[in-house]
């Protein structure tokens, strides 16, 4: 996905039921005109080995990123979904009290931290920095008038600020943080 230089880009996350007897969800991002840009689900059987936990696919359902998940550790890695799938980044969780958490980036197995998120899964807010800049954010959805208290809470807004291109990589970092959320994920 292209955006114009200088204009943020919206995206609208929802969370939706597989089934109505299955437990499963899968996530999908929508741009303003509730077109699909990005989803996420379980990968496909042959894929669905314990290493890969979360399929990052574009709209046409072509396969981009896979997450996978190490609970022992705190940690998450990111494998490109083409080829042999090699490793794009790992996730590892720094802070993690019940109001903030907080985690570092490291692209390609470096060791230095590019990317920071830090925010409240609760209040679904969460910030993706590049250095001191802020690439990316999330908020919940807020309607004006009386219908306020219609807006669910598992749909909420993720803005990609101009100056970095992989609007992906940012999706798959915004799953990780809020993944294994009781309330959302």
């Amino acid at each position: 996905m292209e955006g114009s230089d200088g204009v943020p880009i919206d995206l609208f996350v929802s969370k939706t039921k597989l089934h109505i007897t299955s437990s499963a969800f899968n996530l999908k991002f929508t741009d303003s005109s509730s077109n699909l840009v990005f989803s996420v689900d379980r990968p496909p059987p042959p894929r669905s080995d314990l290493r890969f936990n979360r399929l990052l696919s574009d709209s046409s359902g072509n396969p981009l990123i896979f997450i996978s998940h190490n609970q022992k550790a705190a940690s998450w890695e990111g494998f490109s979904a083409q080829g042999n799938h090699p490793l794009l980044f790992r996730v590892e969780r720094t802070t993690k009290s019940f109001t903030r958490v907080e985690f570092q980036v490291f692209l390609n197995n470096q060791n230095s931290d590019d990317f920071k998120m830090r925010g409240s899964p609760f209040y679904r807010s969460c910030t993706i920095y590049k250095g001191d800049s802020i690439v990316a954010q999330t908020s919940l959805m807020y309607k004006l008038g009386i219908q306020k208290a219609l807006v669910p809470r598992n749909r909420f807004r993720l803005t990609i600020f101009p100056g970095y291109a992989d609007h992906a990589f940012i999706v798959a970092l915004t799953v990780i943080f809020f993944y294994g959320r009781k309330l959302w994920i």
